[in-house]
């Protein structure tokens, strides 16, 4: 998390507020109360406040009243509106628990543990039963990957799921009668640079004579031989990686044909 102390009244946004708590908006709208520009712009801090928290008036100040929002997980204190006005406010942090809740503002401030959580609670359809727009909400700040096996091979010592959790992935594992989707997340370098589509390509397009371009042409046919190396054929890839890819139908389908394959037909492979 970032550091919220940096964080103040004019430098607040839709996107940090989310680093905050309750007693940080109190304690920062009371200092902003001493600070002319605040009373100007009182409406648009409130609009930020309300994209990541959920705002009451306590009309009625009274202890029975108090003690039911607390009970609710509110936060209560007293602010100003100005000179002549103030009274208190219930507060309460926006919690994240649905996919629909995920916003690009608050997806980069939970981890990828809060986000399997969410996950789990909400589909059971697989990645791509998701919206898009979520998927595209999630990418911005998430590595996300996925993959469809057997149950009985997902964890095969060594393979793609032990690769993944070594490398730091939390899974979430979505059951598809005997086979299972394998969701990996990670997040994200929050300091990842971003290539400046504008900047001028430094490729050199110029060559001095016809050999540079001969010999670059023999460089390039080299290394698509290498790639075609790079390309053969690879047991555990296949087994592992070409699941998701290889099959279009109901994975209980799937599981039933391949009961059928004797034991000859397999060996051919």
């Amino acid at each position: 998390m970032k550091d919220k102390k940096a964080i103040s009244i004019k430098t607040l946004n839709k996107s940090n507020v989310w680093d905050i708590q309750e007693n940080d908006v109190i304690r920062m709208w009371e200092a902003a109360e001493k600070d002319a520009d605040f009373k100007e712009n009182l409406r648009h801090f409130k609009d930020i406040i309300k994209t990541a928290f959920e705002i009451e008036d306590v009309k009625i100040d009274k202890p029975v009243v108090i003690d039911k929002l607390e009970q609710r997980g509110f936060k209560v204190g007293t602010i100003s509106f100005d000179d002549k006005n103030s009274h208190k406010i219930a507060i309460k942090k926006r919690a994240i628990k649905r996919v629909t809740d995920l916003t690009y503002e608050n997806v980069g401030h939970i981890s990828a543990t809060k986000l399997v959580e969410v996950l789990e609670r909400n589909f059971g359809g697989g990645w791509e039963s998701l919206p898009q727009s979520i998927q595209d909400i999630i990418e911005s700040a998430f590595d996300i990957s996925t993959t469809t096996l057997p149950a009985d091979r997902l964890h095969k010592a060594g393979g793609l799921y032990d690769k993944k959790v070594n490398d730091g992935y939390e899974v979430l594992e979505i059951a598809k009668g005997s086979w299972t989707e394998a969701i990996f997340i990670k997040e994200k370098p929050k300091d990842e640079p971003k290539k400046d589509l504008d900047e001028p390509s430094m490729t050199t397009t110029n060559f001095d004579d016809d050999q540079e371009k001969d010999d670059d042409i023999t460089d390039k046919l080299s290394d698509d031989d290498d790639d075609d190396d790079d390309d053969a054929f690879d047991d555990d890839k296949l087994t592992e990686e070409s699941y998701r890819t290889t099959y279009e139908t109901n994975p209980d389908d799937l599981n039933y044909e391949a009961e059928e394959i004797s034991d000859d037909s397999a060996s051919d492979y």
